[in-house]
């Protein structure tokens, strides 16, 4: 290969990186806030009435979680330490609560439905946070150090 078309071709895969980058940038919300005293027990009776009925009462999800139903959804998950919700940073969370998994899936490039809804008509953003907040208060110490590290550098990244 000769070096201009080297050259093309690592410029070809730079621009479409930039592209894609800005695309998501574009596509998620950058201004999520979190309250600064969340509400746990108003969580925790919004979590019974929305969340529960799918991720279960204590947190369990649905059994066989990780494996595909027919409709090729993913069965809920836990909420509890045993899932992977303390995986991701509270900007991701709540996105993927207000908006649902298909949408935010999708501003990745993923094209999957995931069969979490949105909840971004029914609640307002303040109940949500209380919701993630009343979840996040069940996880042992590890897990909540651990999650809000990823909170962290996904701030520093750009995030709320």
């Amino acid at each position: 290969m000769n070096k201009p078309t080297i050259l093309l071709g690592a410029a070809a895969i730079v621009l479409i990186g930039a592209t894609g980058w800005v695309v998501s940038q574009e596509s998620s919300p950058q201004s999520i806030t979190a309250p600064n005293e969340p509400d746990i027990q108003v969580g925790q009776a919004l979590y019974g009435e929305y969340c529960a009925s799918c991720h279960g009462d204590n947190l369990e999800g649905q059994q066989d979680w990780r494996s595909p139903g027919e409709d090729g959804r993913l069965p809920a998950p836990p909420h509890d330490e045993t899932g992977h919700t303390w995986h991701h940073a509270d900007r991701m969370l709540f996105d993927y609560t207000k908006r649902g998994g298909k949408a935010v899936l999708a501003d990745q490039g993923v094209e999957f439905d995931s069969g979490m809804p949105g909840f971004g008509d029914d609640l307002g953003d303040e109940e949500i946070w209380n919701i993630l907040a009343f979840i996040q208060s069940t996880w042992p110490e590890r897990q909540r150090q651990l999650q809000a590290e990823r909170t962290r550098f996904d701030n520093e990244r750009g995030g709320n």
